[in-house]
């Protein structure tokens, strides 16, 4: 069992964002190396141009050429990006994106090794880092091809409040409905659960599933996804052990905010789940991609460029993003120590019906 603090690797992202505004203050309270060792992952003159332009020379960082080198209690940075690199505060520009992806490269190359625990991403322009290496619609997509060992991930949204998942992710709207399946629907099901029943430590997790058209169809009038896909998905999820209820109106679901009744939300697609999470979350929302065999989280905010450089980004999503994959690493960890040699099963429970089930009756007519 692995014994200390763990190791967070941080990519940099975007060079002329908020990413090392949100970074190098969320690493100012000294009170973060008393729990992880941070490694960033970009280049040291960019960090130190930014100590500057912010006034957080306060912030002292041990640059390594690798991460064997790292300190156990100094903030890291592993120098993998040409000390050359153009900074342009608030515009997106190739060199950017070049120095994204190096950084992504390098951290993701490392956590293969053993040599990070866990991974923190700062954001990305998916316009800039798009090239011949990354083609790829965002960093999950990436992710799963780099990390996932043949596992499909989900993303998830969370706070203290919620924890949004989506079935289809970055697509265009006009593909939604053709993307959508009965076995897409239960796939993420099925890794949802998993992930907060493992991840986060719920035994038997709630999971409301929004419906994908307006009033859930209206039994067909407005579209038959409802009864052909999302529908059977529940109920043969719930007969493999899943509690999933729904398809519930997205609008008097999250209107009512009947999420506070369940343990995930099951969205159809992106902006479905993420304008409403974000809206209500936007400070301390943290991007987690689960099912696969690595921890990765991000802040829930894009690069800001309009406010990059002004010193007013605001750190708190990207220090819940911290303590979040510490969080989830650590609940794995535990999760897979007191499964390693379970105890043959007695009996089987076949418990009444869930109430949740008839919750949201007033939502669903909505």
């Amino acid at each position: 069992m692995k014994t200390g603090k763990l190791r967070v690797a941080i990519t940099h992202g975007d060079i002329n964002g908020i990413g090392y505004e949100v970074i190098l203050k969320a690493l100012s309270d000294t009170r973060m190396l008393e729990l992880c060792t941070p490694v960033i992952y970009g280049a040291a003159k960019v960090a130190s141009y930014y100590k500057r332009l912010l006034d957080l020379n306060q912030v002292h960082i041990n640059t390594v050429a690798s991460a064997e080198n790292i300190a156990p209690d100094k903030i890291n940075l592993v120098n993998c990006v040409e000390d050359d690199v153009k900074v342009e505060v608030g515009k997106p520009t190739e060199a950017a994106g070049v120095a994204a992806y190096k950084a992504l490269e390098a951290a993701v190359a490392d956590m293969r090794k053993g040599l990070v625990d866990v991974l923190v991403t700062a954001p990305i322009n998916k316009s800039t880092i798009h090239s011949e290496q990354f083609g790829f619609p965002g960093h999950t997509e990436y992710l799963q091809d780099r990390l996932g060992n043949g596992q499909t991930p989900l993303m998830i949204l969370l706070n203290d409040r919620m924890r949004v998942a989506l079935v289809t992710m970055h697509i265009p709207v006009s593909e939604i409905s053709s993307s959508l399946t009965r076995e897409a629907v239960q796939t993420k099901l099925a890794i949802f659960r998993k992930s907060i029943h493992e991840d986060f430590a719920i035994e038997e997790p709630r999971i409301a599933v929004l419906s994908l058209n307006p009033h859930a169809g209206d039994n067909g009038l407005l579209g038959n996804d409802e009864k052909e896909i999302i529908i059977p998905a529940i109920e043969e999820s719930r007969r493999n052990g899943i509690m999933a209820f729904g398809p519930y109106p997205s609008d008097g679901f999250f209107g009512a905010a009947a999420y506070r009744h369940f343990d995930g939300v099951l969205a159809m697609y992106h902006d479905q789940g993420l304008a409403p999470f974000k809206t209500v979350s936007m400070d301390d929302g943290v991007n987690f991609t689960a099912g696969l065999p690595y921890v990765r989280t991000s802040p829930d905010h894009g690069t800001a460029y309009d406010i990059a450089g002004k010193n007013i980004a605001s750190e708190n999503s990207m220090r819940q993003a911290i303590y979040t994959a510490i969080d989830v690493y650590r609940n794995r960890r535990n999760y897979a120590e007191i499964t390693s040699n379970p105890l043959r099963k007695q009996y089987v429970d076949k418990g009444g019906k869930d109430e949740t089930v008839n919750l949201m009756q007033e939502t669903e007519q909505q």
